[in-house]
């Protein structure tokens, strides 16, 4: 009888914090798209620097970088917090249920449009440790010397190029698609020239990426999507708000 009641009580408990948890998550997401509604240019994730063995791990690294969430990003609050809780933290239906205040069959609902909706967007086509880091170091030789060939070269035909200053630093107000475009946007000088620079080749989010200093200071972080030996996407983070997780690294773990 002890360890029913024990464990009916346990239960209960991981059923209050799991409701607790989720509402205030939603509670943040749902303030969070309202801020975005005003938000200067593009809009990026916290950009976290990360150990190099989590690169090691495809499936954690894939779920914590730069573009994974902004996948997760064009789902909504309650599609996000059913996904996550379910694919990731792989949770009962009626603890879900719970937590986000529907019935079952609509978080079974929820749940297959959410998976639906990111396996349609997710990033593919993983690159090996030994493709990221020669088109890293390709990326980060041209664009330190401008050379536009060489950028075509490193560049994928659809690449993307986000920047995020968030109205505080100066930033692309749009995204920039495409080998072309995005290989002038570098050549003609992307990242800041007229002050002492140095950039520096680091883990973001679980994947490869560019730490920039100018004058000794951190300046911005670009964290590098690379697909088939190519770079596919380039988002820089310049906004001061954002750059507080990148001076020492941050532990993730499954």
């Amino acid at each position: 009888m002890g360890g029913r009641r024990s464990g009916h009580r346990a239960g209960g408990e991981r059923a209050f914090l799991v409701r607790i948890v989720t509402r205030q998550a939603l509670d943040r997401l749902r303030a969070l798209d309202r801020r975005k509604e005003a938000y200067v240019g593009p809009w990026l994730p916290e950009p976290l620097l990360t150990a190099p063995d989590v690169a090691e791990d495809v499936e954690l690294a894939e779920s914590v970088s730069m573009a994974m969430l902004l996948v997760l990003e064009t789902l909504s609050p309650t599609e996000r917090a059913v996904f996550v809780l379910r694919d990731v933290f792989d949770l009962d239906y009626d603890e879900i249920a719970e937590g986000v205040g529907k019935c079952q069959a609509a978080v079974r609902q929820i749940a297959h449009r959410a998976r639906a909706h990111v396996a349609a967007r997710r990033p593919h086509g993983i690159a090996s440790p030994a493709e990221t880091r020669a088109a890293l170091q390709a990326f980060q030789r041209e664009v330190e010397t401008g050379e536009l060939q060489g950028l075509l070269d490193v560049l994928a035909p659809d690449v993307v190029a986000l920047s995020d200053g968030g109205g505080v630093r100066h930033a692309l107000l749009r995204p920039v698609v495409g080998i072309g475009d995005v290989a002038r946007l570098l050549a003609a000088g992307w990242w800041r020239r007229d002050a002492e620079r140095s950039v520096e080749p680091v883990q973001i989010n679980g994947g490869p990426g560019l730490l920039v200093h100018v004058d000794g200071e951190i300046d911005g972080v670009v964290a590098v999507r690379v697909e088939g030996g190519y770079v596919t996407g380039a988002y820089h983070v310049r906004n001061t708000e954002k750059l507080s997780h990148v001076e020492r690294e941050t532990a993730v773990t499954r």
